[in-house]
């Protein structure tokens, strides 16, 4: 089986700088893998909200995470810090498929790269509901050719 090679950050639009904490570490000295999971939801919700289309306390919807992995290709620790790079692989009905990659301080390469499915749903009924007009124009500004 062939090794993936990682990305780099020419591979995404747009990027979020986080800094790590010292908690981060786990006892082989390295960032644990659950933490990798935690700068991903950061990066993606972050975004959404920053860009004024995701209000998780009012909103009428909320996306939800139906799936999500990760690769790894380097170790990682406080107190590195982080730039999430984020992009748009797949954009659906009521569905988008983020790619997230980590770089190690100033590096080029991805020391981990994941990904993180949202379902837009209904608040109330949590039934999927189509993406509206600017939250769709907010991730297809995020798509580009892989």
């Amino acid at each position: 089986m062939n090794r993936p090679v990682a990305g780099t950050r020419a591979d995404y639009n747009t990027f979020t700088q986080i800094t790590t904490r010292w908690l981060d570490n786990d006892a082989y000295g390295h960032m644990n893998n659950v933490v990798h999971y935690q700068l991903f939801d950061t990066a993606v919700n972050g975004h959404l909200i920053a860009q004024g289309v995701l209000d998780f306390k009012e909103g009428e919807t909320v996306f939800l995470v139906v799936d999500t992995g990760c690769r790894y290709f380097g170790e990682m620790a406080f107190p590195d810090v982080i730039t999430a790079g984020l992009r748009v692989a797949s954009l659906g009905g009521s569905s988008v498929r983020y790619e997230i990659g980590l770089f190690r301080n100033d590096e080029e390469s991805a020391r981990a790269e994941g990904h993180f499915v949202h379902v837009n749903v209904d608040r109330l009924s949590r039934k999927p509901t189509p993406i509206g007009d600017g939250a769709r124009a907010v991730l297809q500004a995020l798509t580009q050719e892989i």
